[in-house]
């Protein structure tokens, strides 16, 4: 059974970004928005993540950290994404002439 825990990136007046861990490995990202009446997520979780372990997260997303906030809303929403994580990249990687993402190692 996974050990999921949630690291806050940032947290701004209407939503917040986590890293998902699970036993200290990242599991996926978690971006929450909020608006008067609803919760919007977008849920991305490794690939080797399980249907039932993707339930439990979003069990864990609605008792833990939307209870925790205290937002009263009618509806919660959640976008789940599955794959392979590519990386991180920052704006400051980027040449002037490159778009996208920086190419792969061995490609």
């Amino acid at each position: 059974m996974p050990n999921f825990y949630f690291e806050r990136e940032c947290r701004t007046p209407h939503s917040e970004c986590y890293t998902i861990l699970d036993d200290g490995n990242p599991a996926g990202r978690l971006d929450l928005h909020f608006t008067s009446t609803m919760v919007h997520a977008t849920l991305v979780v490794d690939e080797r993540i399980t249907q039932g372990a993707i339930q439990e997260l979003i069990q864990i997303v609605d008792e833990d950290l939307i209870d925790a906030v205290g937002i009263e809303r009618d509806e919660f929403v959640v976008h789940v994404h599955q794959g392979r994580d590519l990386g991180v990249w920052a704006n400051n990687e980027f040449g002037p002439a490159q778009e996208g993402p920086p190419p792969q190692e061995g490609a």
